[in-house]
């Protein structure tokens, strides 16, 4: 059976899967969300069996429906080859108190990259998108709410169809405009006269969403290979989040049948979504922080939209509503029936201070060094261990590299992090043994090729 995609929002008819991923946002301002969620059609022994490619074929083939086998496959061969650093694509790497499941041997460093696709979006989009016949891709990003190489990463992408701008603001500002100009029926109407539709590259499409699925899948068929657990033994995951879409990828896997534990929500200091989980209010009227972990500061998370849309039982009245009161009053609470459907979630969150600490004592337990997205969601899930006593095997998402935010991660070592940025990289591969990666490497030559700033209001204009 075909699945077709709804918009959180109203009843407007279906649409398939291709439309989805082109169309990015619906035009009503709600999200697109399966019409049902399929089942896995193989048992998780049989995923154990495939590589990387394949499980991604069998995965997404369920709820991209309407792609033929041979795009799909073509997509999955042109995204998955030799741009990563290891053949499997991610690899499980087990400490002393957890798996860490590592997403960053992309090229760009971070688990967008396993998307086939904040600021590691951006250049995970860039990159995937520069020189694309058809296309055009444009990047907005909060000037001062990035990392410095994820800004120099974006700044300095080549592509005679790529263009990025900073905005002063942050990423709610950016996402909110971006969400706003998508939804401008003049705008939009001016776009079509010219040739051009709106898409969006972030996981706000669900064709970034979908692929993020099955690095969940191939996760638990590696454990089962290196005989950690037994076929159908609940494995938890424990998430660094943000906007919410890749823990709500991880959702969507317990739901097609991936035996799931719990889905540990790791927060930092924007501590919204374990406010959230904790009281059911979701509240955005607070102080937006600036943190060692800037691509989870965002205080409107809007994946969440498309959770809320499934534990109403896919109702777009009561989601419709949600929305409109958080951007009218600021926030909203749910209902106790749509808290219990909650279950599978535990919250949690991480300060600055005991995200630093967290890396400090990986290293010196494990040897190995956590970036400071991982870091949050490694400390959270020790916190979640520690209250509840559960003893079921966890996998900590690792969704960049350390490279990319070296700062943090040599001041966490107790390194000195006054040095410029190419040269910290120097200084954190003789503390850490890690080579420095071609990606960052190539940042010593590149030029600059993007210098736009604007203001969140001169973002239609740009």
């Amino acid at each position: 059976m075909q699945v077709l995609y709804k918009s959180t929002r109203s009843d407007q008819a279906p649409i398939k899967a291709s439309q989805a991923v082109l169309k990015g946002l619906s035009d009503d301002g709600g999200l697109f969300v399966p019409d049902h969620i399929p089942a896995f059609d193989h048992t998780m022994g049989e995923f154990a069996a495939m590589d990387y490619r394949e499980t991604a074929y069998q995965v997404m083939k369920l709820l991209l429906s309407d792609y033929t086998e041979e795009e799909l496959r073509y997509c999955i061969e042109h995204a998955y080859d030799s741009k990563f650093d290891i053949p499997t694509m991610t690899a499980l790497h087990e400490t002393s108190h957890a798996f860490y499941m590592e997403l960053f041997h992309g090229p760009t460093l971070a688990f967008k990259d396993m998307a086939a696709t904040s600021g590691d979006t951006g250049k995970a989009a860039l990159a995937g998108f520069a020189d694309v016949p058809g296309t055009r891709i444009m990047v907005f990003y909060p000037r001062e709410g990035v990392s410095t190489i994820q800004e120099r990463q974006m700044v300095t992408q080549k592509g005679a169809n790529t263009k990025v701008v900073g905005i002063w603001g942050n990423f709610d500002d950016a996402q909110t405009s971006v969400k706003q100009i998508f939804t401008d029926e003049g705008l939009r109407a001016e776009m079509d006269e010219k040739g051009f539709c709106f898409s969006s590259a972030n996981s706000i499409n669900i064709g970034r969403l979908v692929p993020q699925i099955v690095y969940y899948v191939y996760a638990y068929a590696e454990l089962l290979r290196q005989g950690k657990i037994k076929e159908g033994d609940p494995v938890n995951f424990a998430v660094p989040t943000g906007n919410f879409g890749n823990i709500l990828a991880a959702y969507y896997a317990k739901r097609m049948g991936l035996p799931v534990g719990r889905l540990v929500c790791a927060s930092n200091s924007n501590k919204v979504l374990f406010d959230f989980f904790k009281t059911g209010c979701y509240d955005r009227r607070r102080d937006f922080v600036l943190t060692t972990s800037p691509s989870m500061d965002i205080l409107i998370s809007s994946n969440l939209e498309r959770l809320l849309y499934h534990i109403s039982g896919d109702d777009y009245r009561t989601t419709a509503r949600l929305m409109r009161q958080l951007s009218e009053e600021g926030a909203y609470e749910i209902t106790p029936q749509m808290r219990e459907a909650l279950e599978l979630f535990r919250g949690g969150y991480a300060e600055d201070r005991d995200t630093a600490e967290r890396i400090h004592q990986v290293f010196k337990m494990d040897g190995y060094v956590l970036d400071p997205h991982t870091a949050v969601a490694s400390y959270v899930y020790d916190l979640y261990v520690e209250k509840t006593g559960d003893t079921t095997p966890a996998v900590i998402d690792f969704t960049a590299s350390p490279y990319k935010f070296e700062r943090a991660v040599m001041s966490a070592l107790g390194q000195s992090s006054d040095l410029p940025d190419l040269d910290l990289a120097d200084q954190l591969c003789r503390v850490s043994g890690i080579p420095v990666p071609a990606a960052i490497s190539g940042l010593r030559t590149a030029r600059t090729m993007h210098r736009t700033v604007c203001d969140r209001e001169d973002m239609e204009k740009e």
